[in-house]
C-alpha cells in the first residue's frame, strides 16, 4: 500500500509518500528513504526496497519525500540547509504525529551527503543507517562537469541549471556551502556500529576509493558490490544491496 501526504510546517510544505503493508496503525518502525540529486519521491529503487521490506516485516513502513527543488516541491533553488530542515521535519512528524520512535534511514548519493551532514551538525535519531553509493565528496561530484562559461555565470550572481525530469537552480552560494562542508573531514566514529556502507566497484560518478577511505577512517562496514555502477542499474546488484539493507534493518539485528 502507498499514500501521499504533505507536512506543512515552518513555512514549508514537504511532499511525502509512505509505503506500508496493510494498515498505517500497525506501523511500529519507519525507514526514511532519501535519493540522489535530481530524483523524486517516486524513485523506483526506493519503491522496490519499500515493497520488499514491508512485505517481510509487516510493521515497517517507508517514507520518502521530495527534496527542495525536486519532484513536486514548490521551491526552485536548492539550499542544503533547507534539505536538512525537510529531513528534520519528516523525523519530527514520524515521532510526534505518528507516535513512532523506532527510525531507520536508507540514503543514496546526494541523500547520503545530506544525512551525514545532519548527523555531524545535529546528531542521530536513527537506530540503523544504510548508505548506498554515498556522495561524500559532493562538491567534486557536482562540479566535475561545470565549464568555464558556467563558472563565469556563477561569479556574476547567475544560476546554473542541473537536473533530469526537473530543472534545478544552483548558485555560487550553494557551491561555496558544499565546499566549506567537506564531510570526509568529519568524525563519525560514534555512529560507526549503526552504519552500513554499500558501493559499486564500477561507479564512475562517485569513486569507490573515497567511500573506502571514509569507511576505514570511521571503522564503518563497507559492502563492495562487484561491477555495480552508480545507480545500481543492474537489477541483480540492486537486489544484493536491498537484501543487505533489509538484513541490517531487521528486528533481530539489534
Amino acid at each position: 500500500m502507498q499514500k501521499y501526504f504533505d507536512i506543512n510546517k515552518e513555512g514549508f510544505s514537504v511532499r511525502c509518500k509512505i509505503y506500508y503493508h496493510k494498515d498505517l496503525h500497525d506501523l511500529k518502525d519507519i525507514v526514511v528513504a532519501t535519493y540522489g540529486f535530481g530524483g523524486n519521491k517516486d524513485n523506483k529503487g526506493i519503491e522496490k526496497f519499500a515493497m520488499r521490506i514491508t512485505s517481510k516485516y509487516k510493521h515497517y513502513g517507508v517514507i520518502c519525500f521530495d527534496w527542495p527543488a525536486h519532484g513536486q516541491d514548490a521551491r526552485n533553488k536548492l539550499v542544503i540547509d533547507e534539505c536538512i530542515t525537510y529531513l528534520r521535519l519528516v523525523n519530527t512528524y514520524i515521532e510526534e504525529e505518528m507516535g513512532i520512535t523506532s527510525l531507520y534511514h536508507y540514503a543514496s548519493s546526494f541523500g547520503a551527503y545530506v544525512l551525514l551532514r545532519m548527523l555531524h551538525e545535529e546528531g542521530s535519531c536513527y537506530k540503523k543507517i544504510a548508505l548506498r553509493c554515498p556522495a561524500i565528496k559532493m562538491y567534486d561530484s557536482l562540479t566535475q562537469d561545470i565549464d568555464e562559461s558556467e563558472w563565469s555565470k556563477l561569479a556574476k550572481g547567475k544560476d546554473v541549471i542541473r537536473g533530469y525530469d526537473r530543472k534545478i537552480k544552483l548558485d555560487q552560494a550553494f557551491f561555496d556551502d558544499l565546499k566549506s562542508h567537506d564531510i570526509s573531514q568529519y568524525d563519525y566514529l560514534e555512529y560507526a556500529d549503526d552504519i552500513l556502507m554499500i558501493h559499486g566497484t564500477k561507479d564512475t560518478m562517485v569513486p569507490i576509493a573515497v567511500t573506502r577511505a571514509f569507511s576505514e577512517n570511521n571503522v564503518i562496514e563497507l559492502l563492495e558490490v562487484e561491477n555495480a555502477d552508480h545507480p545500481f542499474s543492474n537489477p541483480k546488484y540492486m537486489d544484493e544491496a536491498i537484501d543487505a539493507i533489509i538484513h541490517f534493518f531487521s528486528p533481530t539485528s539489534h
